[in-house]
């Protein structure tokens, strides 16, 4: 371990590394192809492969080949025993110096009443996907949350086949709009307990960290609004985008958050981004 810690943190010193690996962590537990990773950090794919190799022998990431794809994930039992040996040896186990904050400042596990949540739900276009799941959240969750919805790129204005299943659904559209990330970065913003991105491009640009280190998780889906073929078949794509979320959504709103901690709480939401891809409305 005296060797191997060292080793890590050395070749996490390099910058490149070390934005191949946060990309990773703000994707576990998604394994991402090669060429994926490449593309957002516009990297050659031979440097790339320089990279994960680095990180492969450090014992940081994994890699998998899925057909002719190889994909890439961080070991998480590695990056705990990375993190507990720094918090053991330069915190002398101190976690009130160096452990997370708890959720926006207060113990879940601690927390018996019941409170208001905010939640952010992130897109590049902000024109569909997350639409949805604000819209959703907020009626399926009532009183328990403050929900909101925001674009990297956001488009000028939503997707109309979007409202149109929205519409269908019951949904109030009136106050939806689309709304640049930044919004949520300024004073005075709200302070998010829970941040979802729910496309694969939002997840993997390199955003500035969240006041209060709310729970995050990356709840990716395809995108409808790049479907292609008839337009029944394009309809399908967004009434597919519209149920996956709304399952999600369920399971996400009837967690027992009075009585989960942290950890318990991250775990969920993950477990939550790996299931309901694709089901109808």
């Amino acid at each position: 371990m005296e060797k191997v810690i060292p080793d890590r943190l050395s070749t996490l010193g390099h910058p490149a590394r070390l934005a191949v690996f946060r990309l990773l962590m703000r994707r576990y537990p998604d394994r991402i192809p090669a060429t994926e990773i490449a593309m957002a950090l516009d990297l050659k794919p031979n440097t790339l492969s320089n990279y994960v190799n680095a990180l492969m022998q450090a014992g940081l990431v994994t890699q998998e080949r899925v057909g002719t794809s190889l994909r890439y994930s961080v070991d998480m039992d590695a990056v705990r025993q990375t993190f507990d040996y720094l918090l053991l040896d330069c915190c002398r186990g101190r976690p009130e110096l160096c452990a997370p904050s708890p959720l926006n400042g207060v113990d879940a596990h601690a927390a018996k009443a019941p409170r208001t949540y905010n939640v952010l739900f992130i897109c590049t276009g902000n024109s569909a996907r997350s639409i949805f799941a604000e819209a959703l959240l907020k009626q399926l969750g009532g009183d328990r949350f403050n929900v909101f919805s925001a674009g990297t790129r956001p488009r000028s204005q939503l997707n109309p086949a979007a409202l149109e299943v929205l519409r269908q659904n019951g949904h109030d559209i009136s106050d939806l709009r689309a709304k640049n990330v930044s919004e949520f970065q300024a004073p005075g913003a709200p302070k998010f307990d829970f941040v979802f991105t729910v496309c694969n491009q939002a997840a993997n640009e390199d955003c500035p960290a969240w006041p209060g280190q709310p729970v995050s998780a990356h709840w990716g889906m395809p995108d409808p609004v790049k479907a292609e073929g008839t337009e029944a078949q394009k309809r399908l794509a967004f009434q597919q985008a519209y149920g996956a979320l709304r399952n999600r959504i369920l399971t996400f709103s009837s967690l027992p958050f009075e009585t989960l901690d942290r950890m318990s709480l991250q775990k969920a939401v993950d477990d939550i981004g790996q299931t309901h891809t694709g089901e109808t409305a």
